[in-house]
């Protein structure tokens, strides 16, 4: 299974996580994923904006332009009151998921 595969589904609880700790442009959650993941979620602007703008649509979300000193003005998403129950259904689902996968794989996780 690709790392693409297992990355599916994914996207929308890294964003909404990161959202919950401050306000973050588009290239900026890029890169902080980067970070934490030491490099394996390395999300394209082609995988990120799509994910961005379903999750506005759905209310999750909301962004707004601000203007910056040196340099463009950059649109600053943010999480909204219903994209944090979001986020803390989807960390259960997701903690869930991973300690059932983990009791299946047995010694092979290690």
């Amino acid at each position: 299974m690709s790392k693409l595969d297992m990355r599916t589904g994914s996207t929308a609880v890294m964003v909404l996580r990161l959202l919950a700790e401050k306000p973050m442009y588009g290239y900026q959650i890029v890169k902080e994923l980067q970070a934490r993941s030491e490099g394996y979620f390395d999300l394209e602007q082609g995988t990120l904006y799509p994910a961005l703008h379903r999750l506005e649509k759905d209310g999750l979300v909301d962004s707004n332009w601000e203007v910056v000193e040196d340099g463009p003005s950059r649109k600053y998403y943010h999480i909204t009151e219903a994209g944090q129950d979001e986020l803390e259904k989807s960390v259960q689902q997701w903690s869930d998921f991973s300690r059932h996968l983990l009791k299946l794989l047995g010694d092979a996780a290690q």
